[in-house]
């Protein structure tokens, strides 16, 4: 027996019925060899963790664009304070947390450069539209591994698919939009919890958020601190979720709708504040003109910029597309100062 089948077996016995086990899973798309040591979600997890996306994410910011402070977060960090939550929620209820952080591992590659602002700006420009969810499932599908992808399990790959939820409904009975199984649903809630708590926490800290205006009545539901917030949010995620009632992970209707009343008063405060969005907009203004310049000298960027592995047949604009995204918010402030701002002369 291999350590991995000992593994697998150990799910059996300690998992929830209602977890999600390895040995269960859908597999992959491409069929592979199994891994003698790791079960499949923890194989996935590594790839991940492995991955030249997941190693940009390092620099991509959240809401504070190429910010100078040490303590905001980035991409990297927010996944990791998902992880954390959606981990401790999996492991209370039995499930699966292999899968569960390979879904949190994966969720958010596909993000661009300078936050929801890069976003914004290339759902407007790509031909189609643009969203970070699927092309974080184009990252671990297609473009990491030289073109090849990560070949990753059904599970994991839908959870990466349905984890965004915008301004929308963040529990829904709509199959289309939760995820399959129990520990990618988990994940969808995990990343709105991390996300209003640790924004909360960036805008007081760069003065853009008095904490003293944050609504009484918020506060009084979910805490007053931080760890008082997540505390609460996680143990409501843990309570309220009855699965042998329903199979779906749930919050109570007073914690959830303090959840969306904080999430609507950042949009307020924060996202779309003028304050933030004239640097949003300078932002978009870079990106624009990458795409603009990319499209006016195709050799050139073939020649540079085309992603490995990628066929030069492919549209033009997904490969500019695909390398936009891909940058994180210095690489792509040194790419713009190369192609649009004089170089600077040293004199000695």
């Amino acid at each position: 027996m291999t350590i991995r089948e000992k593994l697998e077996d150990d799910e059996e016995r300690v998992l929830s019925r209602f977890a999600q086990k390895s040995r269960a899973s859908q597999g992959r798309d491409r069929p592979e060899p199994p891994d003698p040591v790791r079960p499949i979600f923890q194989h996935d997890r590594d790839r991940i963790i492995h991955s030249k996306a997941f190693r940009r994410l390092a620099g991509k910011t959240q809401v504070f664009l190429a910010p100078e402070g040490d303590h905001y977060r980035t991409r990297i960090t927010h996944t990791l304070e998902v992880a954390q939550i959606a981990r401790t929620v999996t492991r209370a209820l039995g499930l699966n947390e292999s899968l569960t952080e390979a879904v949190v591992m994966g969720h958010d590659l596909g993000h661009t450069p300078f936050g929801h602002a890069g976003e914004k700006v290339l759902a407007k420009l790509m031909p189609g539209g643009f969203h970070h969810v699927k092309q974080s499932l184009r990252v671990v599908e297609v473009l990491e591994n030289e073109g090849q992808g990560l070949n990753l399990s059904v599970e994991v790959r839908d959870g990466i698919l349905k984890h965004s939820k915008g301004k929308g409904h963040i529990i829904s009975d709509n199959a289309n939009l939760m995820a399959m199984t129990l520990e990618g649903q988990i994940v969808r809630i995990a990343d709105i919890v991390a996300y209003v708590n640790h924004d909360l926490d960036d805008a007081v800290r760069g003065k853009v958020v008095d904490p003293t205006t944050v609504p009484e009545a918020i506060l009084k539901t979910l805490g007053r601190t931080h760890s008082e917030r997540i505390s609460r949010m996680v143990n409501d995620m843990v309570s309220a979720s009855k699965l042998e009632e329903k199979r779906q992970i749930r919050m109570t209707d007073e914690v959830l709708d303090a959840l969306i009343a904080l999430r609507d008063f950042l949009y307020e405060a924060v996202y779309e504040r003028p304050l933030i969005r004239g640097e949003f907009e300078k932002a978009q203004r870079i990106i624009s003109e990458l795409w603009a310049y990319f499209h006016t000298h195709p050799d050139e960027f073939r020649a540079h910029h085309w992603p490995k592995g990628i066929p030069e047949s492919e549209d033009l604009s997904r490969a500019v597309g695909d390398f936009i995204t891909g940058m994180t918010d210095r690489y792509a402030l040194r790419v713009y100062e190369e192609y649009f701002l004089p170089r600077r002369w040293e004199v000695y």
